[in-house]
């Protein structure tokens, strides 16, 4: 019957919300993703059930299930309010661009080759001090780039110098650790901003905690490279690519690393919503 199909479709979809849950763990979503690859029919009828709800299938597949992204008038977009209560209070224009320089800095790390976001077997790793190396380096390398162009006076960029470059002294003036009184990672550091994101992509389903090492180290998962494959046909940023700072040996990146705008445009692990 229609009914019990439009209900079946409903159902890989709510499956595909469940942000930490694969295929692998629940026979019915199992069931389910395979009816959506076998037959084209229930594809279309998924599809159909997503849209009226305002998602978009970014993919579907047996590793990562269904993957999901909102449409930006959908009731299950993650808005820049919603990312702020989940990562402490980070309402601030200043703090959604260090997040943003976060988020984006993690996705271009952990798929630094665009044959890593085609490769189903690919699992990327990244650190929490690994990310924050990644940035500084691009700070280092514009501010380089800046020396010869402002006077002696200055001490910001030109109004109207790309993004990117009116960013990096913010990240580059906070502190990288710092410390509380009983030795907690300072919050507002950079490391404690990272950290902060790569939570937020493990509550999303995108990354899973590894190690304590390097300020905490992560594994990505199917999901995240589905959304990260998004993500760079979206392009989120030139200009840090433009700098070379890599790494892996043929020079090139994944994805742009920064939003055109002074706040997270997307985050990806937010089911691919907008923030």
């Amino acid at each position: 019957m229609l009914r019990d199909q439009v209900t079946d479709a409903a159902r890989l979809v709510a499956f595909g919300l469940r942000q930490r849950l694969v295929p692998a763990r629940d026979a019915d979503y199992a069931e389910l993703v395979r009816r959506y690859l076998a037959e084209p029919g229930f594809a279309e009828l998924t599809g159909a059930v997503a849209a009226g709800l305002g998602i978009v299938v970014l993919d579907v597949c047996d590793r990562a299930g269904l993957v999901p992204a909102a449409a930006e008038d959908s009731a299950f977009a993650v808005r820049m309010s919603d990312y702020a209560r989940r990562t402490s209070g980070e309402h601030r224009v200043p703090e959604r661009l260090l997040h943003a320089v976060a988020q984006l800095a993690v996705a271009a790390l952990a798929f630094p080759r665009p044959a890593d976001l085609t490769d189903d077997s690919y699992i990327g790793r990244v650190s929490v001090e690994g990310v924050d190396a990644f940035v500084r380096e691009a700070c280092r390398r514009l501010d380089e780039k800046l020396a010869g162009t402002m006077h002696d006076n200055d001490t910001d960029p030109p109004a109207d110098a790309p993004k990117l470059e009116r960013a990096w002294r913010l990240y580059a003036r906070r502190t990288a650790t710092g410390a509380t009184r009983d030795a907690r990672r300072l919050a507002g550091s950079t490391t404690g901003i990272i950290a902060r994101a790569m939570g937020f992509l493990v509550e999303s389903g995108c990354l899973v905690a590894i190690s304590d090492e390097h300020g905490g180290t992560y594994r990505t998962t199917p999901r995240y490279q589905v959304q990260v494959r998004e993500l760079a046909a979206d392009a989120a940023l030139e200009e840090l690519l433009a700098l070379g700072v890599m790494t892996v040996s043929d020079g090139r990146g994944a994805v742009r690393v920064l939003s055109d705008t002074p706040e997270l445009t997307r985050v990806a692990g937010a089911g691919g919503a907008d923030v």
